[in-house]
């Protein structure tokens, strides 16, 4: 425990984390969702041509390091000057973007989006690139900070670790309803999320699905899979004499 402690602290996955969100995940959700059409051109002329639909898109993002404009001029702020001024150490989020206009299609980069709160030691604080010296002279932070946590209105405040099941995996554990096995995975997009359980009761086995009312045989959904052979099925559960009989009613 006191080497872990040496070589990665308390709050080394609160500070890698939050560097993922910023500098990979924030890309992907973007990616995902980076076009917005609309049924009208830009003069508000209805069309129904897909080419000649007005259309907003997101083409990059990125989140910068933590700056103030004050009387017109764009510097850099540190943590301390938040707390004594009650201010919020964030940074611009920018991103490029392509629309229509008149049938044309233009580019405009550099659009501030919002701003980001800017957790202290993260990659992109001006903290992460100060030596021992430079956070006691030049920032006014104690250097055995660990760091980890954000300042919103002058108050650090600390983003609780939740817990949560694991995703696009498939989990097996027992069902406390009927005290037997089940098959449970999330699966999980940048667009949507799904759970789906595969359960084990009055001998047969039946899909749970958060798009469905009630639980359905799981056959049903081999079959609606194109599956209709109850042979195919069987094979590829698993054709050894305990998983046939345990199939069977099911069948």
């Amino acid at each position: 425990m006191p080497a872990f402690l040496r070589l990665r602290g308390l709050v080394k996955q609160h500070i890698d984390s939050f560097n993922y969100f910023i500098n990979v995940e924030i890309k992907k959700i973007v990616q995902a969702n980076s076009i917005i059409t609309s049924d009208a051109l830009s003069g508000g002329v209805p069309s129904d041509d897909p080419a000649n639909q007005f259309f907003f898109k997101f083409t990059d993002i990125r989140v910068g390091m933590p700056i103030i404009s004050e009387d017109c001029v764009m510097r850099k702020i540190m943590p301390q000057d938040c707390r004594i001024r009650d201010m919020t150490y964030q940074a611009p989020i920018h991103v490029d973007v392509e629309y229509t206009k008149d049938n044309h299609v233009n580019s405009v980069s550099d659009v501030l989006l919002g701003y980001m709160p800017m957790m202290l030691g993260a990659s992109n604080c001006w903290l992460s690139k100060m030596d021992h010296d430079q956070l006691a002279s030049e920032a006014k932070e104690c250097p055995y900070d660990p760091r980890g946590y954000f300042v919103i209105k002058g108050v650090e405040k600390v983003i609780l670790i939740q817990e949560q099941m694991a995703k696009n995996r498939i989990i097996i554990e027992v069902e406390p309803k009927y005290h037997s096995l089940c098959a449970q995975v999330t699966s999980s997009t940048y667009e949507k999320k799904s759970r789906t359980t595969v359960i084990f009761k009055n001998g047969r086995f039946y899909l749970k699905h958060n798009l469905f009312a009630e639980d359905i045989p799981a056959v049903i959904a081999f079959k609606a899979m194109g599956m209709e052979c109850d042979q195919e099925i069987a094979q590829l559960v698993g054709s050894e004499p305990l998983i046939l009989a345990s199939l069977s009613l099911s069948l």
